[in-house]
């Protein structure tokens, strides 16, 4: 399989906050569903708040592509570089191997029909044309909708200019956003007339709104006609729209208290939703108590400066892009940008340091959940780091305090993208470089890429003697014995896990990395035929993550004794440990320990009789492999239990019923795969469902050659 579909984040299931409110706009909905039905890419355009990205995502959420409908909101992003990284996470794709980001995303998408909403990209043009085109050309069931103030410019492009609101709308909207503030006007001729006077440009319209707590229409048509009358010389005709909006924007940030204004131009530093607490963080102080940041905010969002939305991580706020750029100009002119840039850094990189700690607790989905959440901010900290002079320390040390991210999260690909980025720039600091050194050597040892991992933690291991690091120096030890295990020199991963774990040990640490550094070994045991050492090893794991709350390296602990349950002839509890296993797996979105439990439940199915369906789960596997890397990692030790499970597949089905049953396996896609193998799965059109009498056959597993190894995917946390 090329991809892993994490959550549910298409526009059918999760709607964005575009569409709330939605007013008007019928025949231009109907005009654009049209255009989609006979272009595959159209792209909307006109001056900003003029609501392109609503009836954009009120569109797309009307389509009904076989594959889905999915949004890339690319506001946030500033790196040319990083738009196809954006797109592949907006996708909710995992691929595990060292492949380009548009090599996964043109994979996924090949073969399907989908709808993909890019909103936000006229400061990426060049970068979004280059990425739609071969797009398009390399998936012919893919449609794009491009959102933004300018064309893409690309052959096929097929333009929809959106204009502003006509009266009757416009009336309408500030009607339904006047009721918002529980205010109804009744004068409507002011109302229609304050309308006319912006244009018709919703946002403009709904700023004007927010302010009806405090003035009557009557009083907001004076104001905005004094500051037109200033900007025209007396008169109102001739000034573009662009102008409508910004001078609109520019009253209503006048209207502002002092206060208010000091906080919308620092909200300005977050680039994507923010959390009250980073509010406070940031933008207080210096003229502003952090205790009066909420009643201040409070004030921006009923004044429609600031948008409130409830997440699964909780309440966050959020500004539009054209009201946070008016922010940020002041930001600057104020001459405090760079301070409030560091406090944001300041902030984040607390967070992934809190985040790093806490994913060794009981706390380890919220933190995934968190860390999802604050991921634009995130990478605007590490954008600042790897970009200001004396800051590449510091993005180094984001870069690999964020390790659990990358590897525990599915985000490989992402991960060593800032860290080759941070490693690249010099830095008089060893212990951030030794860090980073050691999380790229474990990224890239994930991926499979052997020679990258191994100079990595050569350089490591280097820096770590040089500097007398003991921590860096066990960590590198660590995830350098881990790389022969992968490649099959296990005599040599055994010495220098024990190594590592004793060193470790020594300086007292105790987390995800180092009990997957003991699953590693109880591996290694059960490779040289000493299962009952490996069951010790992984049951003093189990206790200690249970005690700590840990789940996902006791995810790989469970696998390797439900492969010692399924020896012991027991499949029963086997199949119970490799559920519970291959649950928390999914939820991290750990895709190599999916695709390892779902491989030992197919021996598991195999085991109790119901030969089919073993065939199919192989058949699911075996789509899964090509996003993680190697199939089995091309080990003999690992391959094993696979050759058994279809060699009794083979027997009990015949060669053309074993290869009908995994055909319709590898037309599973990830969501249906752990279905499947949970037992939620449907029957599938042409798979047997006669269940053969299959031999147990344990004994003949060569115990040299045990279940594949979770070694890929450990837990590293401090260093």
């Amino acid at each position: 399989m090329r991809d892993h579909q994490r959550g549910d984040t298409s526009l059918t299931g999760n709607l964005p906050a575009e569409l709330d409110g939605f007013v008007g706009r019928t025949p231009e909905l109907s005009a654009l569903a049209a255009a989609l039905d006979t272009s595959r890419l159209v792209t909307v355009t006109g001056v900003g708040g003029v609501g392109k990205s609503r009836l954009a995502a009120r569109a797309a959420a009307g389509a009904a592509p076989r594959d889905g409908v999915w949004r890339v909101e690319l506001a946030p992003v500033r790196d040319p570089e990083f738009v196809d990284h954006v797109v592949v996470e907006a996708l909710g794709l995992t691929d595990h191997t060292a492949r380009l980001p548009r090599e996964t995303l043109l994979g996924h998408l090949a073969g399907r029909e989908v709808l993909l909403l890019l909103d936000g990209f006229e400061h990426l043009v060049e970068a979004c044309a280059h990425l739609v085109v071969e797009l398009l050309r390399g998936a012919p069931g893919l449609r794009v909708l491009a959102v933004g103030r300018r064309p893409l410019g690309v052959t096929g492009e097929r333009l929809f200019p959106l204009a502003p609101l006509d009266a009757e709308e416009a009336a309408l909207l500030f009607a339904d956003r006047a009721g918002r503030q529980d205010v109804a006007p009744d004068d409507e001729r002011t109302v229609r007339e304050l309308c006319r006077r912006l244009d018709g440009i919703p946002l403009a319209i709904e700023l004007a709104a927010g302010r009806l707590r405090a003035l009557t229409p009557e009083q907001l048509l004076d104001r905005l006609d004094d500051r037109f009358r200033l900007l025209t010389g007396g008169g109102r005709e001739g000034l573009p729209r662009h102008e409508t909006l910004r001078t609109a924007i520019g009253w209503s940030h006048e209207l502002c208290t002092p206060q208010e204004r000091l906080l919308w131009s620092r909200l300005s530093v977050f680039t994507g939703p923010f959390d009250l607490e980073a509010a406070e963080y940031v933008c207080g102080g210096h003229g502003l108590r952090a205790d009066d940041v909420l009643d201040v905010l409070s004030e921006l969002i009923a004044q429609s400066v600031v948008g409130r939305e409830p997440t699964g991580a909780g309440v966050r706020y959020r500004m539009l892009d054209t009201v946070r750029a008016y922010g940020a100009d002041w930001l600057a002119a104020t001459g405090d940008e760079d301070r409030l840039r560091r406090r944001h850094r300041d902030w984040y990189t607390g967070l992934a340091t809190w985040c790093e700690l806490d994913w060794f607790s009981p706390r380890q989905s919220e933190v995934a959940a968190r860390v999802d959440a604050e991921l634009p901010n995130l990478r605007s900290a590490l954008e600042y780091c790897l970009t200001e002079p004396d800051e590449a320390h510091l993005g180094q040390y984001l870069a690999g305090s964020l390790w659990f991210c990358w590897v525990g999260c599915g985000r490989l690909a992402e991960g060593r993208h800032w860290l080759e980025r941070a490693l690249a720039l010099d830095s008089a600091h060893d212990q951030p470089r030794l860090k980073a050194l050691w999380v790229l050597g474990y990224v890239a040892i994930l991926q499979g890429d052997a020679v990258a991992a191994l100079a990595a933690l050569q350089e490591c291991r280097e820096g770590a003697e040089r500097s007398a690091s003991a921590t860096a120096l066990a960590y590198a030890e660590h995830r350098t014995g881990c790389l022969a295990l992968v490649t099959g020199d296990i005599d040599r991963a055994e010495t220098l896990l024990r190594s590592a774990l004793r060193r470790y040990q020594e300086i007292g640490e105790l987390n995800s990395n180092v009990l997957m550094g003991q699953v590693e070994l109880a591996m290694i045991r059960a490779f040289q035929g000493d299962l009952p050492d490996a069951v010790r090893l992984c049951e003093d794991v189990r206790r200690v993550c249970e005690d700590h709350g840990e789940r996902w390296a006791r995810g790989y602990a469970l696998y390797v004794l439900a492969y010692a349950a399924w020896s012991e002839g027991d499949p029963g509890r086997a199949r119970a440990l490799l559920t519970d296993c291959l649950r928390g797996a999914h939820g991290f979105r750990d895709l190599l320990g999916s695709v390892l439990s779902i491989e030992l439940l197919a021996l598991v199915t195999a085991t109790e009789g119901d030969v089919a369906e073993a065939a199919v789960l192989q058949g699911a596997a075996s789509r899964m492999w090509p996003s993680v890397g190697l199939p089995l990692f091309g080990s003999a030790h690992y391959n094993g239990p696979h050759e058994l499970c279809e060699a009794m597949a083979r027997e009990g089905l015949g060669d053309e019923r074993y290869e009908a049953c995994a055909r319709a396996g590898e037309r599973l896609d990830q969501e249906q795969a752990v279905a499947r193998a949970l037992g939620r799965g449907q029957a599938l059109d042409g798979v047997p469902v006669a269940r053969g009498a299959a031999r147990r056959t344990q004994g003949a597993l060569d115990m040299q050659k045990p279940a594949a190894s979770p070694t890929r995917k450990g837990g590293e946390t401090t260093g």
